[in-house]
């Protein structure tokens, strides 16, 4: 991808940027180019193609702090970012934990982490339009019952991040992925269901195929034909993969820096207590080759690490950035996010919860009688209490098998009480996202439905 932004730009604007007042500066550019095709009964809906770039200045002026960005790179575009930033620090109000990372805690070299695929960047339109045409294809015509489909779609990134800041940090890196996805309707005797599934991957190697995906998303939309509702009652819970994966972005929410130190996490004041089963052990890695969480360098230029969250149910790390440490009087794990505008904030590497040895089959067979989550549906977490409510829908077990689909019914719990009620953990751990979790079987929980 060709680009005129490089870190000797962004070195200037720092530089200029110090010149004019700033007591420190960190410029961050990024340039993406994006291809989507959305297709619906082999018809082309939308095409879309674009490029776009950015800088965004931030700066630090004696504890206060402010940032611009721009799209206009012109020499009147930059000394406008510049002046607009700096002018803006000196009318906010001081905040002593704003500063920028010590210098020994800069990442020194610029790890390569598999994140560039060049048969991402060179796939021609047309493959893509194959691809999205493809996918939808294999959920049609998986099953007689799958009569329409709400389309498949095919959409690739290719990335380029790029970081300079005043105390000595510079660094670049480009990233690719590739996002393929279809939804299937399937109907019988006057229901219908929306089936949904997709992956996505850095590398287009590891990204599932057309068929496999569009089968699987068919076979989604097929086995909620006839759903119903179950009595309320309580009974333990499996969570598929998917579901766990919903799950444990509540727990996030719950364990960033930015909730604890605000005091808004039930979490707060746990740091080596037993939170947790045993069975359980939460990790966030941002230096997993080719995963999609994973990054060289964070967005405030310390080197991408490997933090063991929960051990064993134990949790031993908050998940923090600069800003959220120095409140908490900790150290930083490497996790700031950054966009073109605003100060750091507290993000995923790859988070994720190691598998444990249980087959999905194995963790079925041992319920007499349960609800096994497919899908939750809604926001219901409070990160302060703990309480966990959601929609949910899914399959009804009895006597260890899958009997009928189950819908419009809550499950509800704490999430302090959930954690420690992990009983089995399983062994269907695949990235897909930034978080990713395999199969769990909780004790219990209650089932509100009819």
């Amino acid at each position: 991808m060709t680009t005129q932004i490089s870190t000797d730009l962004l070195s200037e604007i720092v530089a200029r940027a110090i010149k004019r007042g700033a007591t420190d500066a960190e410029a961050i550019a990024s340039e993406t180019t994006e291809f989507s095709v959305e297709v619906r009964l082999g018809e082309i809906e939308k095409l879309q193609e674009a490029a776009s770039r950015g800088i965004g200045l931030r700066v630090l002026c004696e504890g206060r702090q402010a940032s611009c960005s721009t799209s206009d790179i012109s020499p009147e575009g930059i000394e406008e970012l510049i002046a607009n930033a700096v002018e803006m620090a000196k009318r906010t109000s001081i905040d002593e934990a704003a500063i920028l990372p010590g210098r020994e805690e800069l990442a020194t070299a610029i790890a390569d982490l598999d994140l560039f695929d060049p048969a991402i960047a060179e796939l021609s339109p047309e493959r893509k339009i194959e691809m999205a045409r493809a996918v939808e294809d294999a959920a049609r015509s998986f099953d007689s019952r799958i009569t329409n489909s709400e389309g498949g779609a095919c959409h690739t990134k290719i990335g380029k991040m790029t970081l300079v800041n005043s105390i000595g940090f510079a660094g670049q890196y480009t990233a690719t992925t590739c996002n393929l996805f279809t939804a299937p309707i399937a109907k019988q005797d006057e229901q219908m269901q929306i089936g949904f599934w997709g992956d996505r991957q850095r590398r287009l190697v590891a990204l599932d195929s057309p068929k496999v995906i569009g089968k699987e998303a068919a076979r989604r939309a097929l086995r909620k034909l006839g759903g119903r509702k179950v009595a309320t009652q309580e009974v333990p819970i499996i969570f598929e993969n998917g579901a766990t994966e919903d799950l444990l972005g509540d727990f996030f929410g719950a364990v960033e820096g930015g909730a604890i130190f605000r005091r808004s996490s039930f979490l707060v004041g746990q740091l080596g207590e037993q939170i947790a089963s045993p069975l359980l052990t939460i990790v966030d890695d941002g230096t997993i080759r080719g995963a999609l969480g994973s990054r060289p360098f964070d967005g405030e230029g310390l080197a991408t690490r490997r933090t063991v969250v929960v051990e064993d149910g134990v949790l031993k790390s908050y998940v923090l950035d600069c800003y959220t440490a120095r409140k908490l009087n900790l150290s930083s794990t490497a996790n700031a996010s950054r966009g073109l505008t605003g100060a750091p904030s507290v993000g995923t590497g790859n988070f994720f919860i190691l598998p444990g040895v249980y087959s999905l089959e194995e963790i079925i067979a041992s319920v007499k009688e349960g609800f096994y989550v497919t899908e939750l549906i809604g926001f219901g977490f409070n990160p302060v209490t703990g309480d966990y409510s959601r929609g949910a829908s899914g399959l009804w077990i009895e006597n260890g098998k899958l009997t009928f689909p189950v819908e419009e019914v809550t499950i509800a719990g704490n999430l302090k009480d959930m954690l420690k009620g992990i009983e089995m953990v399983g062994n269907d751990l695949r990235f897909r996202g930034n978080i990713a979790a395999p199969t769990i079987k909780l004790n219990r929980m209650m089932v509100s439905g009819e």
